[in-house]
């Protein structure tokens, strides 16, 4: 049998064919392959000789050239030879096409916050372009075009960093929107991707404080022990500094805290009052303020009666009762005055009660009571009305005129505050003759003719004073004697007993009193 045995023909190719596009920094591998010959010998060069910037590794049936990185001088056809034996010679050439657009462009905005009407500048920077001669730059703000350059002229033999710049004046409105360099690199019967890149970056302004205003939580006017929390919001570029202050009720103003938040966990009715919000920016060196007044709902507090000239004045004065309450909104002032019955009768509504020309019969007890939706609170306060005795009644018993060991009895009654004392006295040329009262009674004991006379009956108190005059006139002598002695002597001793002992009580139960206090031992020294 014979066997057909196929001989391949010697050939050689070159992986990529004919012509490759390669970015200056990558790596880039030329393979020459070869087909039909068991052991071929390979070489590289470069048109006119140039250095092949590369690195060769040959292995059996191929070669390769290895450009890391590729850079300006790879820019070459490469030519591969490959010889099979000493007679057969193949040669393949590919061109090596260069370019740089490594990434997208960088923007810089100076200064990087601007202020309103001032200059700003846009630095738009394409790195490494190559070939530069092809680069077209175009600069937006939003949708409108700001600026547009080539660089068709340049000559650039390597790659490079290329740089826009475009100077503008900024306004207000343009605070937020977008700057947007787009470069272009459009080498025509070049394939490579991508030939545009894009880069954006919104403008910063420095602007304000603007627009500030402060907000309070809860919105309804807040009541006394709840949370309050008052908050400052303003519009401003970069952050400005916050102040919070305080009117206070001596037109000064208290320092607060440096947060846009001033919370108070339990609102006091002295958290009331006029909050600044006092917003700086230290940039554009503009300060702005806002203000909210605050006031703390609450029933009536701190009720008080102030009375001038005094709680205790005389009959005929003038007494003016003042009531003063503290509470949001502010209290309704009304008073009443209880009655005998124990009742009370409502008679005036204002702060202010004034009488005029005092009467006895104004004395008493006042109330004032201070009232809104969220409560009440009373205050009283005890008028006293100070009276010098008058509509005086003295009675004799039996008369003025009587005989000779009679027992007197004079008896007096009057209207007077504070309550009266009374002392009366005997006229007489040598001495004076005091006896103090037991309830208003005075007792002449078994009278002789040395009583007869004129006494002097004199009621007073810390107001003033009364004298009635009482002239007693002993006759001739009682009879049955014998009989009426004893009597008068019994009577006699016990009266003695029991007056002293009447007039101490008396005197120590009046000394106690807190008003209208009398002494009787004051008493007993006057002088006629």
């Amino acid at each position: 049998m014979f066997s057909l045995i196929v001989v391949k023909a010697f050939e050689m190719e070159i992986i990529p064919a004919n012509r490759i596009v390669a970015q200056i920094g990558d790596t880039l591998i030329l393979t020459c392959n070869t087909t039909g010959c068991a052991s071929p010998s390979f070489s590289w060069r470069t048109q006119m000789d140039n250095p092949l910037g590369g690195t060769v590794n040959n292995h059996r049936t191929y070669s390769t050239l290895t450009m890391n990185p590729v850079s300006i001088v790879n820019s070459h056809d490469y030519l591969c030879t490959v010889f099979c034996g000493k007679q057969e010679k193949k040669e393949k050439s590919i061109k090596v096409e260069l370019y740089s657009f490594p990434s997208d462009p960088i923007i810089e905005i100076s200064p990087s916050s601007f202020v309103d009407g001032k200059q700003v500048t846009v630095t738009c920077k394409i790195p490494d372009v190559y070939p530069s001669a092809y680069l077209e730059v175009l600069l937006k703000k939003d949708k409108s075009i700001l600026h547009e350059k080539n660089f068709y002229d340049d000559d650039s033999t390597n790659a490079e960093t290329k740089t826009v710049k475009y100077s503008f004046n900024s306004t207000a409105e343009d605070m937020g929107k977008e700057i947007t360099c787009v470069a272009k690199l459009p080498i025509a019967n070049m394939d490579f991707e991508p030939k545009e890149r894009v880069t954006s970056q919104k403008l910063n302004a420095n602007f304000g404080p603007q627009n500030t205003v402060i907000t309070v939580s809860p919105e309804n006017p807040p009541m006394e022990g709840n949370p309050l929390s008052l908050t400052c919001v303003t519009e401003s570029n970069p952050p400005p500094r916050i102040v919070w202050r305080k009117h206070l009720a001596d037109e000064s103003i208290e320092r607060l805290i440096e947060n846009n938040v001033l919370s108070i966990p339990h609102a006091h009715f002295n958290d009331s009052g006029l909050y600044i919000c006092e917003v700086i920016n230290l940039v554009t060196n503009k300060t702005e303020k806002a203000t909210v007044n605050i006031v703390i709902q609450d029933g009536p507090k701190n009720t008080m009666i102030s009375v001038i000239p005094a709680t205790a004045v005389k009959e005929g004065e003038t007494v003016t009762m003042k009531c003063t309450s503290s509470g949001n909104p502010a209290p309704v002032i009304s008073w009443k005055k209880k009655k005998a019955t124990g009742e009370y009768e409502k008679i005036f509504k204002d702060a202010t009660l004034t009488i005029q020309s005092v009467k006895s019969q104004d004395l008493g007890l006042y109330e004032c009571e201070a009232y809104n939706q969220f409560g009440k609170e009373e205050k009283s306060v005890t008028l006293l009305v100070q009276v010098p005795p008058q509509n005086i009644t003295v009675l004799v018993y039996p008369s003025e005129n009587v005989k000779e060991g009679e027992n007197v009895t004079i008896t007096c009654s009057s209207y007077s505050n504070p309550p009266s004392q009374m002392v009366l006295k005997k006229v007489h040329q040598e001495k004076e003759i005091i006896l103090p009262s037991v309830n208003g009674t005075f007792i002449l004991y078994n009278v002789t003719k040395n009583d007869t006379g004129k006494y002097l009956l004199d009621v007073f108190n810390e107001v003033g004073n009364n004298i009635k005059v009482i002239e007693i006139a002993v006759v001739g002598r009682l009879e049955k004697p014998d009989q009426m002695i004893p009597l008068i002597i019994a009577f006699s001793s016990v009266a003695a007993i029991a007056v002293p002992v009447v007039a101490i009580l008396i005197y120590v139960s009046r000394k106690a009193k807190i008003n209208g206090s009398y002494s009787l031992v004051k008493a007993l020294r006057l002088k006629v």
